[in-house]
């Protein structure tokens, strides 16, 4: 909050008034944020929000109990520890989250329960802040407390799109034209026409919210993700040559990922000894995934589960290319996952399966092969075809760098990030 102090004579007294001011351009910024998700869980709001520490600002979060993405409260965070603590100059404060556990009913309410528990928080918040930001992933809900609080006290609310809704709940077996999906519809809709400001990490998110709901292209801001800085081509280059073509995917495997596309390519390329894939990470399919693995009795699929961020850099390093695997659905075709920006500034060749957003960075960027999601046999011509290009998998690793550094640099996504932030705390 800007305070603007006035001393006016009267009476024989200096008096002095205080009212709210407009923020100025360059000064640093108290912001609330709001995401359902924070470290110790894997995404990138936690690094965001660090990072807006050390450039000076003021970040408060209001996030859920961590359990994504196996749904099972992490150690250390059960029976109510930890529900404020400061994470590197961050004071984070932890609502009562029912965890995801497994299936659509706990799905369902480990959605809800942040929103309600949040939203009964914001009452009592008694800082004030100059602007207040959603990461808004999945469910869309996790915006309705920040909603709250600014209506309360008077703020923007600046929303960074990353997971389209309702779309996003047609992956999880709803139809569109279910009344549960036009619901969702509604309760989206009435959620991004409040936001003062949306940022969108995928381009094609634009042309939903216009057509859909009508917002203004004006309000409508493209900022897509960044990679950590901890991946960088010199560390997650090939350490060596040992006669394996390894093809790896690394992030949440769940039924959005359609990594069964890749066991059917393994499966296709059975005889071939020489390719290995590979698994890093964890999630809601990933039983079902080693269970068809296993009745396929592919030696070459390995799975080496979920790591800390910090580690997989070494992970990188065993992998000739990177793979991304998605969803045959419209919503997947929208939608530019993270990891296609880490394997980007890793300098790594991508391999994919993929429609939309991301077929179109790879192809534009010319740092790999893309085929028609769910393709599994397009997908083993094209690692086989790899297997056999060194040269070329090189020439792609380079210009993965070099498109990352044009398009997707921390640098500039803070840049535009902060610009907004501040156009939001200016009254």
């Amino acid at each position: 909050m800007l305070l603007c102090y006035h001393f006016v004579y009267k009476n024989g007294f200096i008096c002095v008034s205080a009212k709210r001011g407009r923020r100025e351009k360059g000064q640093n910024v108290k912001i609330l944020v709001f995401c359902q998700y924070y470290y110790p869980e894997p995404f990138r709001i936690s690094d965001i929000c660090e990072k807006l520490v050390r450039d000076g600002h003021e970040v408060k979060v209001v996030t859920g109990i961590p359990n994504y993405p196996l749904g099972k409260v992490y150690d250390g965070y059960k029976h109510g520890k930890k529900r404020d603590e400061n994470i590197n100059g961050v004071n984070v404060h932890r609502c009562f989250t029912v965890a995801r556990r497994s299936g659509a009913l706990f799905r369902i309410i480990n959605y809800f329960s942040y929103s309600f528990f949040a939203s009964r928080y914001v009452r009592k918040i008694k800082e004030d802040c100059d602007a207040v930001f959603v990461n808004q992933l999945s469910p869309v809900m996790m915006a309705f407390p920040a909603l709250k609080y600014a209506k309360k006290h008077n703020k923007k609310v600046l929303l960074y799109c990353l997971d389209l809704w309702p779309e996003n709940i047609i992956i999880g077996g709803i139809k569109r034209n279910s009344a549960i999906f036009k619901y969702f519809f509604r309760l989206s809709n009435k959620i991004y026409q409040k936001s003062d400001k949306i940022l969108i990490s995928s381009s094609m998110f634009e042309d939903y919210m216009t057509e859909k709901f009508g917002i203004a292209k004006e309000k409508i801001e493209y900022l897509p993700q960044y990679a950590e800085t901890l991946f960088s081509p010199e560390k997650c280059a090939k350490k060596e040559e040992n006669g394996y073509f390894d093809v790896m995917f690394a992030g949440n495997v769940g039924i959005a990922q359609d990594l069964e596309t890749m066991v059917s390519a393994a499966y296709e390329l059975k005889e071939h000894k020489n390719v290995r894939w590979h698994v890093v990470g964890d999630g809601s399919d990933i039983e079902r995934l080693e269970k068809l693995v296993k009745e396929k009795e592919l030696e070459s699929v390995i799975f080496h589960g979920r790591h800390a961020v910090e580690e997989m850099p070494l992970f990188y390093g065993m992998a000739d290319v990177m793979l991304i695997t998605m969803n045959n659905d419209p919503i997947m075709s929208y939608t530019l996952p993270g990891k296609v920006q880490t394997y980007l500034a890793a300098g790594k060749a991508i391999v994919g399966a993929v429609d939309g957003e991301t077929q179109k960075v790879i192809n534009e960027a010319r740092c790999g092969k893309c085929v028609p999601s769910g393709d599994y046999k397009k997908l083993a011509e094209a690692v086989l075809e790899l297997s056999g290009e060194p040269d070329k998998i090189k020439e792609m690793s380079e210009l993965s760098v070099q498109y990352y550094g044009r398009h997707f640099s921390k640098d500039k996504f803070f840049e535009k990030l902060t610009e907004n932030l501040k156009k939001c705390a200016e009254k």
